[in-house]
């Protein structure tokens, strides 16, 4: 866990989200001048999530867009928040991000989540024939281990690129699967709390308590997914919110869109039942002005102790998104470290 005497480091998690009236070179362009936004305010890294299928993501083609955003940035890691290993041969994804890697050395990351990250005939199109499913997830990261460690004598099947890269490797969850892995691994971990808290605190606990050191870790590495919607204002950031609320609702609805401009009085004009769906999805989120998102953020901190919180953003107008940014990197600074 992070240091009682240090705050964690701070992250970007982006969808690529494409906004109503916005093409996806638009969205794409967005994300890159929010990547070069977050590295001038020293955030420790930006993640795209491979999702399929979804009219308002544009991150489909992840390892593509890692390589356009490291190739627009200087020095910020950029990297996979994730692969979702299910969809894809292990070998195909050692050699792309073996190609990243080569390419920005000492830059990418490479998170692995076990769940399809779509619905059932996208994930039938994506394997074609592909018998791999969520239960050969373990046995499929360790085969990514063996691809991108050096090359053993007699090894067969080599990743050229990949063999020799030691790309970082990350689980991701939201249960407590991956939890049980990254710990019996020594893996750092990631919790996906910005969409799923409710596992939050035990499959941080559990990752802890059965955590064996390996070569790439001594002891555990936690990253905490928190949506954040900051603004000058606290009646600015909920109108803002809107846009989020909407698209949450859209998926428990199952009626997925574009990213909508805010409307005012959205959430009241849900009914009970919708409004604390959308409040248990957002149960860790931060929204607010400035001295709100610092109370929110404090009480994650203080709650799970990460040594990293990861942010998810979004608005429908890049300048808000920029603005909220700026307030969550100084907001974070004006927090005190966890004790204990």
């Amino acid at each position: 866990m992070a240091s009682i005497s240090t705050l964690p480091q701070l992250s970007l998690l982006d969808l690529v989200s494409v906004r109503q009236g916005q093409s996806i070179a638009g969205a794409i362009d967005a994300a890159v001048r929010t990547a070069q936004h977050v590295e001038r305010l020293d955030f420790a890294r930006v993640w795209l999530a491979e999702h399929h299928n979804m009219p308002g993501i544009a991150s489909s083609a992840t390892a593509v867009l890692i390589g356009h955003v490291a190739g627009k940035t200087q020095h910020i890691r950029v990297g996979a928040g994730g692969i979702m290993l299910p969809n894809h041969a292990p070998l195909v994804v050692a050699e792309a991000f073996g190609t990243l890697e080569a390419l920005y050395p000492g830059r990418i990351d490479l998170g692995l989540g076990r769940a399809p990250g779509t619905d059932q005939p996208t994930m039938r199109a994506l394997r074609r024939g592909r018998r791999e499913t969520e239960d050969d997830f373990p046995r499929e990261v360790q085969e990514l281990l063996m691809l991108l460690d050096d090359p053993q004598p007699g090894q067969q099947l080599v990743a050229t690129p990949g063999a020799g890269s030691h790309v970082p490797i990350w689980l991701l969850g939201s249960s407590l699967f991956s939890a049980q892995l990254a710990a019996q691994l020594g893996l750092p971990y990631a919790f996906a709390s910005h969409f799923a808290p409710r596992f939050l605190h035990q499959a941080l606990r559990l990752y802890r308590e059965l955590f064996q050191p390996s070569r790439t870790l001594d002891k555990p590495y936690v990253i905490v997914g928190v949506p954040v919607i900051a603004a000058d204002f606290d009646e600015q950031a909920e109108f803002l919110a809107s846009s989020t609320y909407q698209r949450i609702f859209g998926i428990l609805t199952n009626q997925r869109a574009l990213l909508q401009p805010p409307v005012p009085g959205f959430m009241e004009a849900l009914d009970p039942a919708a409004r604390q769906a959308i409040r248990d999805f957002l149960a860790i989120a931060a929204i607010g002005g400035p001295a709100a998102v610092q109370r929110g953020l404090q009480a994650v901190i203080d709650a799970t102790q990460p040594d990293e919180l990861m942010v998810v953003s979004d608005f429908y107008t890049l300048d808000d998104r920029l603005r909220s940014l700026e307030i969550t990197r100084q907001a974070l600074a004006a927090c005190r470290p966890a004790a204990g």
